[in-house]
């Protein structure tokens, strides 16, 4: 698979993201469902707790990509959907720190939302990974 980034402007790859990827090559796409802080019985996480939060849905999705036999390394899309995008940028070095480990920057959405599934629920992570 060969992966390029499309960005006409330097300021996003700055903040860890591309405006845009082309993908050639691949064999396998992968399409998530929105991943979240829940315990593997679903069961909501970490209530007011951004950034343990943040880390529980990470580590989520991080299952899902493994089960598929994937990484982070081949997220192409990111969907970041909050209840609180003031807060959630607070602990955005948690999602940064993890995406820049892996070696990637994914195209990105970040949208604020009025609540997730479940209440206590704060953040919730929807990729495509691409291998």
């Amino acid at each position: 698979m060969e992966r390029t980034a499309v960005n006409p402007w330097p300021w996003s790859a700055k903040l860890g993201y591309n405006q845009g990827e082309t993908v050639s090559g691949h064999s396998r796409t992968l399409y998530c469902s929105g991943q979240t802080a829940t315990s593997g019985d679903g069961e909501p996480q970490h209530a007011g707790d951004m950034a343990a939060q943040v880390a529980l849905s990470l580590d989520n999705l991080e299952a899902v990509l493994g089960e598929a036999g994937m990484t982070l390394t081949d997220l192409v899309r990111l969907g970041v959907y909050t209840t609180d995008v003031d807060l959630l940028f607070q602990h955005y070095g948690v999602l940064a720190s993890r995406l820049g480990a892996a070696g990637v920057a994914p195209t990105t959405t970040l949208l604020g939302v009025t609540r997730l599934a479940l209440p206590d629920l704060m953040v919730e992570f929807e990729a495509t990974a691409v291998a």
